[in-house]
């Protein structure tokens, strides 16, 4: 059997269990060189074959600002969402149980009551925001690309985010930014076949946001995880 290292096995532990998704940003732009080093990281994630699907568009300054403020326009104008890909169908327990149990600690973290629409309205319009991050990036897929090349790119985003918290950079996986997909085009000028997926808002999180506090659990192994043999 393989040696293995209990220190690089703890360091996984830790990246893997110690990123979480931050929801208040500081304003500070994390520096190039740093950007560079995380997305080079990234860019050795696993694909089917190696295809390595993934179209990914990094916004920073007054591009990142372009699409914020852009996002909350239409969110603001009640624009009707449209995304290139279908969503989930309707959930049920546990899918849904999970889901509420998420949205109450992220709002009671915020000091929102479940019956406060306002306040809740409040929370929705902070993911088109990104939260203030000064940076946000988009991963999109060709058209040519089905589920198993979606994938794929999750994979990449896995690796992109434990890179990140490597760093010192908090992130927040957002399928939000996969509505208005036509508006992500145009500000990057990519053509039509050019899908978006979901997108990642980063930066460096905000200590004094008490949403940044909030915690989720995980489903127990024997819940989600089916041994044989």
């Amino acid at each position: 059997m393989p040696e293995h290292n209990p220190e690089t096995l703890d360091t996984l532990e830790d990246l893997v269990k110690g990123r979480h998704s931050v929801r208040g940003f500081l304003p500070d732009r994390v520096p190039q060189p740093v950007i560079d080093r995380i997305f080079e990281i990234a860019r050795w994630a696993p694909s089917g074959t190696n295809v390595q699907p993934w179209h990914v568009c990094v916004a920073s300054g007054e591009v990142c600002e372009r699409l914020r403020q852009g996002f909350i326009e239409r969110f603001d104008a009640g624009e009707k969402v449209h995304t290139d890909h279908a969503p989930d169908g309707k959930t049920g327990a546990p899918w849904q149980d999970r889901k509420r149990a998420c949205a109450r600690a992220l709002y009671g973290a915020m000091g929102i009551e479940w019956e406060d629409r306002e306040g809740r309205a409040y929370a929705a319009r902070r993911n088109y925001e990104f939260f203030d991050a000064p940076h946000a990036v988009f991963l999109g897929i060709h058209d040519i690309f089905g589920t198993q090349s979606a994938c794929d790119v999750g994979m990449y985003a896995q690796s992109l985010m434990l890179a990140m918290h490597a760093h010192g950079v908090a992130s927040c996986p957002q399928g939000t930014l996969r509505n208005y997909p036509d508006f992500v085009r145009d500000v990057f000028g990519l053509a039509p076949e050019i899908k978006i997926l979901f997108g990642i808002s980063f930066g460096y999180a905000d200590p004094g946001m008490g949403v940044n506090t909030a915690r989720t659990d995980r489903a127990p192994l024997a819940e989600t995880v089916q041994f044989m043999g």
